[in-house]
């Protein structure tokens, strides 16, 4: 992303530092939460202080593996992640992306899973899983939208606190074939669920956190829709403060407005 917008490559590690600090730093007041990852930025937030005392810490527990020409090929449990020091740190929750494809294990998924609910549940943070959907490693056709409700229906039951989902057809399209897709996911995802942005353009974003939470969603744990257009531009906390910050109190004001209406 930020080789995309310019940067000089390969990008330094303490480019994308700076980057999620001071995004931490200027957005953390305007969330309810903030999601940081041990690579680049958890223990320098937390030195800084740099996420405000009204913003819950998710730490991100999985480890990347890359592999096929790809950075992120397969994910893992981070073995090394230490919860009783995250929580002490100030941590609420833990955060673990599974990749779902249809042609692996999907018992392997599940135990993973489980692993990572107990780890946060005996350690007293939250759990929180991110299924998202990848072509089956064998070729075959890609039907992405099946996939999400496929991995919804795995997974969408297996004791975590919070699901945090793609969102249906890119947010693209009709607002009532958006509706009727988050619907059908709705009815597959046994615990409060949030959409993600990647992959939906940021100015569809909003109507697309608007509509899956009348489908049943209970919001949002997005980074792109908010931030992704400073990158690359002179200035980054300026941008931050007036360009990305008012689109997150948008994004707030919608969730707020949708969960009124269920009173």
């Amino acid at each position: 992303m930020f080789a995309a917008a310019g940067a000089k490559t390969p990008v330094a590690d303490s480019v994308l530092t700076d980057f999620k600090v001071n995004a931490a730093k200027i957005l953390s007041p305007y969330a309810s939460a903030v999601l940081l990852d041990q690579q680049f930025c958890y223990r320098q937030a937390v030195e800084q202080n740099a996420v405000a005392k009204s913003c819950a810490m998710i730490v991100a527990a999985d480890d990347f593996i890359p592999g096929n020409g790809i950075p992120v090929d397969n994910v893992v449990l981070d073995k090394k992640i230490n919860a009783q020091a995250v929580k002490r740190d100030g941590a609420k929750a833990l955060k673990l992306l599974v990749l779902w494809r249809s042609d692996e294990d999907a018992q392997q998924r599940l135990n993973m899973v489980k692993e990572f609910n107990e780890l946060c549940h005996s350690n007293g943070l939250l759990s929180i899983i991110e299924p998202v959907v990848r072509p089956p490693r064998c070729g075959d056709k890609f039907d992405r939208e099946q996939a999400i409700i496929d991995a919804a229906k795995e997974l969408g039951d297996s004791g975590a606190d919070l699901y945090k989902v793609e969102m249906p057809l890119y947010g693209k399209g009709a607002r009532s074939d958006l509706l009727t897709a988050s619907q059908r996911l709705n009815g597959h995802i046994n615990m409060p669920w949030v959409i993600l942005s990647s992959g939906v353009d940021e100015k569809l974003f909003p109507r697309a956190v608007r509509v899956a939470m009348e489908a049943g969603a209970s919001g949002f744990l997005a980074g792109r829709a908010v931030w992704s257009s400073v990158i690359g531009l002179p200035d980054t906390e300026l941008m931050l403060r007036d360009v990305s910050a008012p689109k997150l109190q948008r994004l707030g004001e919608i969730v707020d407005e949708m969960m009124a209406k269920r009173r």
